[in-house]
């Protein structure tokens, strides 16, 4: 049995270069969520005579191009991941998702804006994969749940700066800025993506991961060496598409994804409703949901290393059904600011959890780092079409349903998820069990 490598190795270039990959592949992952949340923070405003009266239903419409959009982009994302390379993938989507958000803001239109809104989807696509597959490729599998879980921290900082950026801008200067600033911002970060990232140890003169690591230092260990040539061949992509696991994984998160995204694009409307707050101040609220991320992130990924011997499932399973009962009981809350923000952290605290183990540290786990950007390009793209529902649900049925009746359905897809993964509680891909 091979002992877990120390997060800080004895090579000094070899881990400048693993920890700048990390922290540049961690900005911009949080940063695609500049873009992102423009619209959701900034609907609240839209939806206003004084700003262009859209309807819940047309904001709906735009919003579900988003994730349709998404959601396709995802796989193809992925595969091209593994086929091309991050660094080619990235750059593009990033460039893509600062010029679409430029022409939502300056956009008065709904068909226009729907349009552009299922362009930045495709943009927003080719964000989680790639850089999946980046880390996968600077840290190995034994340190992979404490790294990732850090790692994973990313999307949930995103989101929370992203909001409450975007709402005191678009508060101060007009919901406008509130796509014009966030791509501005963007940009800075494409240009230090373009100049500090690259997408192998190999890229720099380093060996892989495995061999700094002693993992494949004995001669009967050489073709498997020799078999990380094949990263990114057909023949690897097509073995990580017919994995039972990572087949399962996509089905887990298909159900689980609905109730971040319904969260993330509606919270701001929701609290608007319940509390009468204002853009700037629903924005900072509906955040509390994404501050509680970070914390669980990392300690998902740490607990599942230290304690469950890299099985995630464990911690996923609990959580799911713990998020499950949390949703449900949202709406039944006072409302008040104080009850309705607890209630969210509490959530987001719950949920990133699972969300981050299955769409990023079991999803390389499982998808190997050969076929690691299709995992977990797969994964996401199914997630994704469940997060159509999350995202479109809000604004199609609440008025027939009520909120309640919207949060009900969320709870009842974290719970199938939950029980979905529960017979695999203790998986773990098969090269460790053979450890």
């Amino acid at each position: 049995m091979t002992a877990a490598p120390k997060l800080i190795g004895n090579n000094p270039a070899y881990e400048r270069w693993r920890w700048q990959i990390f922290a540049v592949t961690w900005l911009a992952y949080a940063g695609f969520y500049l873009t992102r949340k423009s619209f959701a923070v900034a609907k609240i405003e839209m939806g206003k005579t004084t700003g262009l009266g859209l309807t819940d239903s047309q904001m709906s419409w735009i919003d579900g191009s988003f994730l349709t959009a998404y959601a396709i982009g995802q796989f193809f994302a992925g595969v091209s991941g593994d086929r091309l390379g991050t660094r080619r993938v990235i750059l593009a989507g990033m460039l893509g998702s600062i010029v679409v958000a430029f022409f939502m803001g300056a956009t008065s239109l709904v068909v226009p804006l729907i349009f552009f809104s299922g362009l930045q989807g495709l943009c927003q696509s080719t964000g989680w994969a790639p850089l999946t597959k980046n880390i996968g490729c600077f840290f190995s599998q034994p340190e992979r749940g404490t790294v990732m879980g850090l790692w994973c921290t990313n999307y949930a900082v995103g989101g929370f700066l992203a909001s409450i950026y975007a709402g005191y801008i678009g508060g101060w200067f007009g919901w406008r800025y509130a796509f014009y600033a966030p791509a501005a911002t963007l940009a800075l970060i494409w240009l230090l993506f373009f100049w500090l990232q690259r997408n192998r140890p190999e890229d720099v003169g380093l060996p892989p991961i495995e061999h700094y690591h002693r993992q494949s230092e004995s001669p009967s260990d050489k073709p498997e060496a020799d078999a990380e040539e094949a990263d990114g061949s057909w023949k690897a992509v097509v073995t990580v598409l017919k994995h039972p696991m990572v087949l399962l994984l996509s089905a887990v998160y298909f159900f689980m994804k609905p109730t971040r995204y319904a969260i993330m694009f509606w919270a701001p409307k929701y609290l608007n409703d319940r509390l009468g707050t204002n853009m700037a101040q629903s924005g900072a609220l509906g955040a509390l949901f994404e501050l509680a991320g970070p914390l669980s992130a990392f300690l998902a990924g740490v607990v599942s290393d230290k304690l469950l011997g890299s099985r995630r499932n464990p911690i996923s399973v609990v959580c799911l059904i713990a998020s499950a009962i949390l949703v449900f009981f949202l709406d039944k809350l006072p409302a008040t600011k104080f009850m309705l923000g607890a209630c969210l952290f509490l959530i987001g605290f719950a949920l990133y959890a699972p969300d981050t183990l299955v769409s990023g540290t079991a999803a390389i786990d499982f998808g190997t780092k050969k076929g690691a950007s299709t995992a977990v390009g797969l994964i996401n793209s199914c997630g994704s079409i469940g997060a159509i529902a999350g995202g479109t649900i809000p604004g199609f049925f609440h008025d027939r349903w009520g909120w309640n009746g919207v949060f009900v359905c969320l709870s009842a897809s974290l719970l199938i998820a939950g029980l979905l993964l529960l017979p695999k509680w203790n998986a773990v891909p098969e090269k460790e069990r053979s450890r």
